[in-house]
């Protein structure tokens, strides 16, 4: 299903959205739509209401918003060594595609995707490059490729580049990812599991993922009917949807009164 299509979808049937808090969004049309979707990802640590953006205003204010260092500058770099856990020199791509393909071109055999709460165990303070999108409650395709320092050498540093972040952007950033550190110790299996009764039936959920048992064929149908029960879904099959941390379970009820045929 494209983008474009579900967002229009979504105002066709409850108007735009008009504020989004946690893991809801609400149109203006009054309804309160339950987001699993979560920007891909990106809004994982919940929507609006977050200390980022006032990093980020707070800068702001200060005026320090053009393209040269100021104080601000390498704290990117610093928040994401820390959540790997070693130190790491970050490069800042404008799409995924441009950093993978930066990241192969270096390192064909030793490049992973991050994700938090990875099912699969990694130690990624060994992984010698990771490609890391914030967790930040905004669209935007920014990716960094994270490369161990020791790995790095005068000639594969010439492989890499890295586009300019203003300083009010770099805090908000950075700021985002000491909030995921925070919420890694925080949020455990006991926060997912208490949904697997009434989503076991649609996704097999790994960590906070859920992974569709509907047949890719029927999916784009299955969105639209989640939607129906106002309920956000990935609208792409291949990316997980996400359990909506913090969520009454009531928010299933419509979808488990209407079930969808697998």
């Amino acid at each position: 299903m494209k983008s474009q299509f579900f967002r229009d979808q979504i105002s066709k049937k409850f108007g735009p959205v008009v504020r989004a808090r946690n893991c809801y969004l609400y149109t203006k049309k009054g309804v309160r739509l339950t987001d699993l979707y979560q920007e891909g990802g990106k809004a994982i640590l919940g929507w609006g209401g977050s200390s980022c953006w006032t990093m980020f205003k707070n800068v702001l204010s200060r005026g320090i918003c053009g393209s040269f260092n100021t104080e601000v500058s390498g704290r990117i770099q610093k928040a994401i060594s820390a959540l790997l856990a070693s130190e790491r020199e970050v490069f800042a791509y404008e799409s995924k595609q441009e950093a993978l393909k930066a990241s192969l071109a270096c390192f064909p055999n030793d490049v992973m995707q991050y994700r938090p709460w990875n099912p699969e165990s990694v130690l990624w303070s060994e992984v010698k490059c990771v490609l890391v999108t914030a967790p930040l409650a905004y669209a935007t395709s920014m990716c960094y490729v994270c490369v161990l320092k020791e790995c790095l050498d005068d000639e594969n540093r010439k492989l890499f580049h890295s586009a300019f972040i203003p300083a009010p952007m770099e805090a908000c950033v950075a700021r985002s990812f000491y909030n995921l550190i925070q919420a890694i110790q925080e949020r455990q299996e006991k926060d997912w599991f208490i949904y697997d009764q009434i989503i076991a039936k649609y996704w097999e959920r790994k960590g906070p993922y859920l992974y569709p048992k509907v047949n890719q064929e029927k999916y784009d149908q299955f969105v639209v009917h989640c939607l129906e029960n106002e309920l956000i879904i990935s609208p792409d099959f291949n990316v997980p949807s996400i359990v909506p941390f913090g969520a009454d379970k009531g928010v299933f009820t419509k979808l488990k009164n209407n079930p969808f045929d697998i």
